[in-house]
């Protein structure tokens, strides 16, 4: 596991903010510290479950419909495909700390010993107060920064003793979660073929003619369900692919190449907006 730090006053940020990134190299958890002023997160999602902890400053972000803001020492908690965007909300800046958690691995710590699975948690709240919740993401954290000097035995309990307090602490089953659903069969449609065509150019008139209705209708319903419209649905797909594709040892212009950006300038660029770090960074972290 390996940290990369950045500091600079480029890509939307502003000088004095920072990053340090880490990634396991086992398992597919990644942890953030970083300090943003004028960095404003566009808005995107994770194919990870997400949790932050607002050390100083404030942040601001729109998730689920509404505006919520995270003071010093609350605790902010994404979904799975959780679409949220995000901002200092003070002068000063914010600093913040936060892991992300692959589904199957947080599948893999509700398994009893059995070996009967548990349902997967949906968290209702985006940010709450709750310091059993924050220590144990922040002991989290630091183990996953401290790489193998923590041991991966600690970081595994660790990671057990922070989605036990998560389930215990808030989360519900999908079925108990207002405002979840399976989607209408025309965003159901669009979905599969953007997933399928993720990296091709895809005309409106064509997503239109995939999902049996007019571009706008199309438009509202994605919106209204995913939270996201189609172009940026499409771009959280190819930004996954070159996360994946980094990880692999690919350097970030085969990435760019590979995954459908007009060059390495421009996925260098949607990356930072969405991810806060360089492609560069990210490789870097593992």
């Amino acid at each position: 596991m390996g940290e990369c730090t950045r500091r600079d006053a480029g890509d939307g940020t502003a000088a004095g903010d920072w990053v340090r990134y880490w990634r396991a190299p086992d398992q597919p958890v990644e942890a953030m510290r970083a300090h943003f002023t004028g960095h404003v997160f566009h808005r995107h999602s994770h194919d990870a479950y997400s949790f932050a902890v607002t050390e100083t400053g404030a942040q601001r972000f729109h998730c689920r419909g509404g505006r919520h803001t995270s003071g010093a020492g609350m605790v902010m908690a994404f979904n799975p495909d959780d679409p949220h965007d995000g901002e200092s909300a003070v002068e000063q800046g914010f600093t913040y700390r936060i892991v992300h958690l692959g589904p199957d691995l947080v599948r893999s710590v509700l398994t009893d010993a059995a070996g009967r699975d548990a349902p997967m948690p949906l968290f209702p709240q985006p940010v709450r107060e709750d310091p059993v919740l924050r220590r144990a993401l922040l002991r989290l954290n630091a183990a996953v920064s401290a790489g193998a000097a923590a041991g991966a035995l600690a970081r595994d309990e660790r990671l057990t003793d922070a989605v036990l307090a998560m389930v215990r602490r808030g989360a519900h089953s999908p079925a108990r979660v207002a405002g979840v659903r399976a989607g209408t069969a025309a965003v159901r449609r669009a979905r599969l073929l953007l997933e399928e065509d993720w990296a091709q150019e895809v005309p409106a008139e064509r997503l239109a003619r995939a999902a049996g209705c007019s571009r706008f209708a199309l438009y509202r319903a994605f919106r209204a369900e995913l939270g996201l419209p189609p172009s940026d649905y499409q771009r959280q797909l190819r930004l996954r692919a070159a996360r994946r594709m980094l990880e692999g040892g690919a350097t970030a212009a085969e990435a760019a190449a590979g995954c459908g950006f007009a060059d390495q300038a421009h996925l260098h660029r949607w990356f930072v907006r969405c991810y806060g770090i360089t492609p560069g960074a990210y490789t870097r972290g593992a």
